[in-house]
């Protein structure tokens, strides 16, 4: 089997599946018992200043259930731990002494003073984890504190905490960054100017996942009150590989580890986050959802897959795919493809005609023979848009096909439509 051992920042781990910053990893009862299912390694929840401990709502979650599908989109309004920050370290030393081949690291969360980041690295190093986690990302609660989200979007604070604990710990330094930035780019490379070993994203989404409409009140609802919190699961992924991969080929950040968080609930889920840069990946909302026996099918599923494209080690995937990603303008116009419906695989619902003829360019007909309906591509109408393919419940029954042009590649730079290219004529 494929070598999916990973060495990240310097942390080493037997795989690159981590469990992320939350509920899954607040106490070394979780920890131990995913780390007995197989989990490379865990962040360790955040962990905060000495002194009263947190207090916590008691509703706390909200969920978006989308076709029958549960947990698509996933919202909490939970804080940082709220136990005792020894009783953590306690349990974090004891944890890291019995699993010395997991990676632990720990998510830290402290006012934005640099005696105070100072005190809590000191007494995390003496746990002798692998690493710390700054946590620059939490949209709601800490944040209205100063802290969290409140740093991440600021670069200039990145940058100078950052630089803060570089100085004060021998322990690499991740930095987990904000996904409620106009540019992502900006955080990061504040990041990589403070110092920081790497960085892992996406941090939750600032959102209300609905709306309780006999209360009148966002949910999760706490007192006939609610209140915006932060969103994750599946429906951020494709947010998240967007960021990853401006991270990824950024000349700026060029050689910056990248661990990937945000959806992740597969194998295939991780090897497209690696594909685009990531050397590990954080999971959460889908051990919340199935539990800790996910990573059974995620370590299988991906040394299998990496044998089968021959690739002997997890190195050879990170960032494979980032030399296809480009910029719109770099596309070639000239391009075609059309569709086809495989009549033997179509069962008649027409969900392809309805969405071609009254949202798109109408290149589907239907007809009748014998009572039963047919429908085909009209490929001088059809312009290759793939709403079709998406819109058909049946996986493989619409293909779209690529059609040879005899024409060269040309991209919008190079297009006579270009004005900016008519004016440098």
């Amino acid at each position: 089997m494929a070598d999916l051992r990973t060495t990240f920042a310097g942390i080493k781990s037997p795989n690159p599946f981590w469990l992320a910053s939350a509920p899954p990893t607040d106490k070394a009862y979780n920890v131990v018992r995913a780390f007995k299912a197989g989990w490379g390694g865990v962040v360790w929840k955040t962990l905060g200043e000495d002194g009263p401990p947190v207090v916590n709502t008691a509703s706390r979650y909200g969920s978006l259930d989308v076709g029958g599908v549960r947990m698509a989109g996933f919202n909490n309004i939970e804080l940082i731990t709220d136990r005792p920050l020894q009783v953590n370290l306690d349990e974090i030393k004891q944890v890291k002494r019995d699993w010395p081949d997991r990676a632990l690291v720990v998510s830290l969360m402290v006012p934005c003073e640099e005696e105070s980041w100072k005190r809590i690295l000191k007494r995390v190093e003496e746990t002798h984890a692998d690493g710390v986690e700054l946590n620059f990302g939490c949209p709601h609660g800490m944040s209205e504190r100063g802290m969290g989200a409140a740093v991440g979007q600021v670069p200039e604070y990145v940058e100078m905490v950052t630089r803060w604990c570089k100085q004060n710990t021998r322990m690499p330094v991740l930095v987990k960054l904000t996904p409620n930035v106009t540019n992502i780019l900006g955080s990061a490379r504040a990041a990589k100017r403070g110092g920081a070993d790497g960085v892992s994203l996406i941090n939750t989404i600032n959102s209300i996942i609905g709306v309780d409409l006999d209360l009148m009140a966002p949910t999760p609802v706490v007192g006939g009150k609610g209140t915006h919190g932060g969103y994750c699961g599946p429906a951020v992924k494709p947010i998240a590989l967007h960021m990853i991969s401006e991270i990824g080929r950024d000349p700026e950040c060029a050689g910056m580890p990248i661990s990937g968080i945000g959806g992740i609930a597969t194998w295939r889920d991780a090897a497209e986050f690696h594909a685009l840069g990531a050397g590990t990946v954080q999971v959460c909302t889908a051990a919340m959802h199935y539990g800790f026996k996910i990573i059974d099918d995620m370590v299988d599923g991906l040394s299998n897959w990496l044998d089968a494209k021959g690739h002997a080690r997890l190195d050879a995937l990170v960032g494979r795919a980032l030399p296809n990603v480009t910029d719109w303008q770099h596309l070639d116009l000239n391009y075609k493809i059309v569709a086809r419906i495989d009549q033997e695989a179509c069962i008649k619902c027409g969900l392809c005609h309805i969405a071609c003829e009254d949202t798109s360019h109408q290149a589907i007909t239907v007809s009748k023979t014998n009572g039963e309906r047919r429908f085909e591509v009209v490929d001088k109408e059809c312009v290759g848009c793939n709403l079709c393919m998406h819109a058909c419940p049946v996986t493989g029954c619409i293909s779209m096909i690529e059609v040879a042009t005899g024409r060269k590649p040309l991209t919008w730079l190079e297009h006579p439509n270009n004005p900016l290219r008519q004016a440098a004529e």
